[in-house]
């Protein structure tokens, strides 16, 4: 493999958003579009169609609490080995492998599907830790906005490309679920494909050994890094604010994201029209992603976000009121309008915040975060369907998180969190 050192910074920050457009298959084809409707049609004959989306539900809590537990720990010997290429390989290769294994789910294995949609989605989430702790390293505090919405308009292409690709894929090969089946497949081989230009040029930044003592094992190290960040936390009170705001706001988006399919097949749309709308929305999402990242130099990075926070707010509402397929084609073009700019910015806002030699470590518990609050979402989504009988109550509930997210993210003092990040950056560069 080649020396990351010969690349150009533009070669070096493509190479970066190219893995989101290959992992992005994932949220596509398997999270978002196809497995959930796929997953409905193998289990009908078994479930109640409101049960389906409480498994459904309970497996995306129970995967993402899974990834949360062990993310503040693998930032750590992250950062203390300079591993942060190597852990998103293996992670990202688990991910992958349970992917390709979807292939075998036919009807009736509905067990099988949410055993290695659990994995899958595991492997994908912990590879995010280390992918979003790169990107400090490799784009300037100027740039740094656009170039986290590039990564995620770039995903959006991606993902929607092998997502036009896959629905060709299950209208021509019907018979056996054929079609289905090897979109999976597909998945897993656009996944490592787009992964490789980011293992090849991407530099790895240096090991951060600081405060702990030579000879310590990578996995005490971690446990010992991870108790001193602690300790030193109330430093980072607006970067913890921040932390508490998104937990709360970006439940409301995962949720969105993973229980929409599956919610709109419960209430009788068909697949053509489900999988068609999410394909819309990839689309929409790439101009829209740009767009945020540069109206944020406007008028503030926090104000943008909780633009698209009240807009999602609106949405929530109108999945309430959701009846007939035109109204999800409506509301996935209305998600696509925000759901990559908000995202991007966040990781954006969140990176210029922490300090740069711990990215891995900060990426953790940014990582934590994001995955308890997709406990929350998934699971009281589940919880109501299965008491209601229905999801349409679950659906309006989201209102809450998009609220409380704007009230306290507009308690964050951006400018305070960004002097602290720059003080820390000083301190550990003469250390």
């Amino acid at each position: 493999m080649e020396s990351s050192e010969q690349y150009t910074h533009k070669q070096v920050t493509n190479a970066w958003c190219l893995y989101d457009w290959g992992s992005s298959a994932f949220s596509t084809t398997i999270e978002a579009a196809v497995l959930p409707v796929y997953f409905g049609d193998i289990a009908k004959d078994i479930l109640a169609s409101n049960m389906i989306t409480a498994y459904w539900g309970y497996v995306n809590s129970l995967a993402l609490l899974v990834a949360a537990l062990l993310a503040p720990i693998l930032g750590s010997v992250a950062d203390y080995t300079g591993g942060k290429k190597k852990l998103l390989s293996i992670f990202a290769a688990g991910g992958i492998v349970a992917t390709a294994l979807m292939v075998f789910v036919n009807t009736g294995d509905w067990v099988l599907a949410l055993i290695l949609f659990f994995f899958g989605t595991v492997g994908l989430s912990a590879s995010y830790i280390f992918y979003d702790a790169l990107l400090s390293h490799i784009t300037t505090d100027e740039e740094r906005d656009y170039i986290s919405a590039k990564g995620y308009a770039w995903g959006y292409l991606g993902g929607g490309l092998l997502l036009a690709l896959n629905i060709a894929m299950i209208w021509f090969m019907p018979e056996n679920n054929w079609g289905t089946r090897l979109s999976f497949v597909s998945v897993a081989i656009w996944w490592a494909i787009f992964t490789l230009p980011l293992l090849q040029r991407v530099p790895e930044p240096p090991a951060n050994k600081t405060g702990i003592e030579e000879g310590v094992k990578p996995l005490v190290a971690g446990f010992q890094r991870l108790g001193q960040t602690f300790i030193e936390i109330r430093q980072y009170r607006e970067l913890f604010k921040f932390l508490i705001a998104y937990w709360l706001f970006n439940d409301g988006i995962g949720t969105i994201i993973k229980m929409a399919t599956i919610y709109g097949r419960e209430i009788g749309i068909d697949a053509l029209n489900l999988v068609g709308a999410l394909l819309m929305t990839q689309f929409v999402g790439i101009p829209f992603s740009l767009l945020f990242g540069k109206f944020s130099k406007k008028i503030g990075t926090k104000k943008v976000v909780m633009i698209g926070l009240g807009w999602y707010a609106l949405i929530a509402v109108g999945g309430y009121f959701m009846s007939t397929a035109w109204h999800f084609w409506a509301l996935a073009f209305s998600v696509g309008m925000v759901q990559g700019g908000t995202q991007a910015l966040s990781r954006s806002l969140y990176s210029q915040m922490a300090p740069k030699a711990q990215s891995a470590e900060f990426f953790g518990f940014y990582d934590i975060s994001s995955k308890f609050s997709g406990i929350v979402g998934p699971l009281l989504f589940g919880i109501i369907s299965q008491l209601m009988g229905e999801s349409r109550l679950s659906i309006a509930s989201l209102i809450i998180f998009f609220i409380g997210g704007i009230i306290l993210l507009a308690r964050v003092d951006e400018d305070e969190g960004r002097r602290v990040a720059r003080e820390v950056n000083a301190r550990l560069a003469e250390a």
